[in-house]
């Protein structure tokens, strides 16, 4: 008979965050779940046939593996099914056996399936780590894809949240990147959940040692030539030293503050959007009649369903110019298209020839 660790108090927080998420994401899972004590499952939890397949992403690290033993403690009394895909990057030379070794501790935790999804890493310009993340979820897409799964899980926690509320103050970044990871997203048609962005990275590691796993250590996380790196081992403990303990805490309490106000612009946004079409243009003069903060955000969302996918605030501030300081230009090229003003309507025409990369130094919106 398998021995259950006691349960600590960092073991009941990563639970907890589990459990709050999925029963936030998939409130009418719990709903059908029974309890027989005599059923032989772990808790008496009886889920049924057909409930929703969630899975956890798991690379073997701490934040991933804390995750994922809580996703295998909580999964039934939450009414879902829970397994793991596991993505290889071939970026390491032993990223093959560090795959194989995640996917025994995840079965040992009781998850199933558990895939293996071994993707080659294309470069586009965008960086390693850009280019790391975009296969990554593609391969998330493809394996939820085929195991007709609802949802998957990460492991980003407030630590996590605060190197990105800090690296997008360093692009200076709008409301948008600043309000950091979201806890439910979508893409496509795949739920992202990130249950532990308000769990310390301390707090998650300590679960795992509380449960004697062992996770592994990806030497990339303390390789300073990328830049959350930085952030993690050297900006954030300064900041920590020279302005008190509290700082992450702060960050990510900031993230979700702004993302209330972000995402009440963005509705904004979506309705006045609707109100300024005409057909493949704007009406300029409903755009001139728009606070700023919105006006950018229809800009932004027109340009990139036109086609435009390598946008900054550059390029967006341009052809708010056509609308705010018009002085019979001719036109704006952002890549991939020419804005240009007719009348009373903003018209965009394609580019035959796609204009080059932004900057690093220009900012992404």
């Amino acid at each position: 008979m398998t021995t259950r660790p006691r349960l600590t108090p960092a073991m009941a927080d990563v639970r907890r965050a589990v459990r709050e998420s999925l029963d936030s994401a998939i409130p009418d899972a719990r709903a059908r779940v029974t309890r027989d004590p005599s059923c032989g499952a772990p808790g008496g939890w009886v889920i049924p046939l057909d409930a929703p397949l969630v899975l956890v992403a798991l690379s073997g690290g701490p934040d991933s593996l804390g995750l994922a033993a809580a996703l295998a403690f909580e999964a039934a009394k939450c009414g879902v099914k829970a397994g793991a895909v596991i993505v290889d990057h071939a970026l390491q030379p032993d990223s093959a056996d560090v795959a194989e070794r995640a996917a025994v501790t995840a079965r040992s935790l009781g998850l199933s399936p558990v895939i293996i999804e071994r993707v080659i890493v294309t470069e586009s310009g965008a960086g390693p780590e850009a280019d790391a993340r975009d296969a990554r979820f593609a391969a998330f897409e493809r394996v939820a894809r085929d195991s007709d799964a609802l949802a998957v899980l990460l492991g980003h926690t407030r630590d996590d949240q605060a190197e990105t509320v800090l690296l997008g103050l360093a692009r200076g970044s709008g409301a948008r990147s600043l309000a950091g990871m979201r806890g439910v997203s979508t893409r496509s048609s795949l739920l992202i959940l990130r249950p532990l962005l308000d769990v310390p990275r301390a707090t998650v590691a300590q679960s795992c040692a509380d449960m004697d796993l062992d996770p592994w250590r990806d030497p990339h996380n303390s390789d300073s030539r990328y830049a959350r790196v930085r952030v993690r081992n050297a900006v954030l403990p300064v900041l920590e030293r020279e302005l008190g303990p509290g700082v992450a805490e702060a960050l990510a309490r900031t993230a979700s503050q702004l993302a209330v106000d972000a995402d009440a612009l963005d509705a904004i946004a979506t309705n006045s959007l609707m109100v300024a079409r005409r057909a493949n243009a704007l009406d300029v003069v409903t755009l001139a009649g728009l606070h700023p903060a919105v006006r950018g955000r229809v800009l932004t969302t027109w340009l990139r369903d036109s086609g435009c996918s390598e946008l900054t605030s550059v390029h967006v501030d341009s052809v708010d110019q056509l609308i705010t300081r018009w002085a019979g230009q001719q036109g704006v090229d952002v890549p991939g298209l020419r804005v240009i003003r007719r009348g009373a309507l903003l018209i965009f025409s394609r580019l035959e020839i796609p204009t080059s990369r932004a900057s690093t130094n220009e900012t992404l919106v």
